[in-house]
């Protein structure tokens, strides 16, 4: 769920990479911006996360409408984290498109709203957001991913497609038949009688 977010913005430096100046953007009108800005730190859930610093690229259209303005924007940043199968570090890469409107005022927000601080637009929190709930819970360095191997933890795409363990039910299969001679017993398969002496056949 997204976090809360303020109704009455911290003052914003306008030359911050996700700020946007807003001033000239009344109803009807629009710009476009394309930049590459460092990932702001935090950015991960579990397994996988967006290495803060990171380029993302971002390409965002701003339009202004009567509540305020109503940002599109198509991101992509890189991943690093560790795979939910095999558990080896990956990289990859994640491409979202969201869209947000970002009011006028906290009221016509709602409580889990963006808001606009003045003549400025931060993307920051909506770009978080979006990116973040993006992330797969269960991360995997590919796809067709066989995991480790149960038995001895082997990474089974390293161990290659022989890699096997005998099973323990083939280990005693052997010995199913297999009849020890003790003292009291005759190797002939007669019934002794204790002592040793056979019993004679009732006739």
């Amino acid at each position: 769920m997204p976090h809360t977010r303020t109704k009455h913005p911290k003052r914003l430096d306008p030359r911050g990479p996700l700020v946007f100046g807003v001033a000239a953007l009344g109803p009807g009108s629009a710009e476009t911006a394309v930049r590459t800005v460092p990932a702001p730190a935090d950015m991960g859930s579990g397994l996988v996360r967006i290495p803060a610093g990171a380029d993302i690229e971002l390409d965002v259209r701003l339009e202004g409408v009567t509540e305020g303005v109503l940002a599109t924007a198509l991101v992509t940043a890189p991943l690093a984290g560790e795979c939910a199968r095999c558990l080896e570090p990956f990289a990859a890469a994640t491409t979202v498109r969201f869209q947000e409107l970002f009011a006028l005022d906290a009221e016509t927000a709602g409580p889990d709203g963006y808001v606009l601080a003045g003549d400025l637009l931060d993307l920051e929190p909506a770009l978080r957001d979006a990116l973040v709930l993006d992330l797969p819970l269960s991360p995997l360095c590919a796809e067709d991913c066989q995991g480790l191997c149960a038995e001895c933890g082997a990474r089974l795409a390293d161990a290659g497609p022989g890699h096997g363990h005998p099973r323990r039910g083939v280990l005693w299969a052997a010995l199913k038949d297999f009849r020890a001679d003790g003292p009291d017993q005759d190797p002939g398969g007669d019934e002794a009688a204790p002592g040793g002496t056979p019993v004679p056949d009732d006739e």
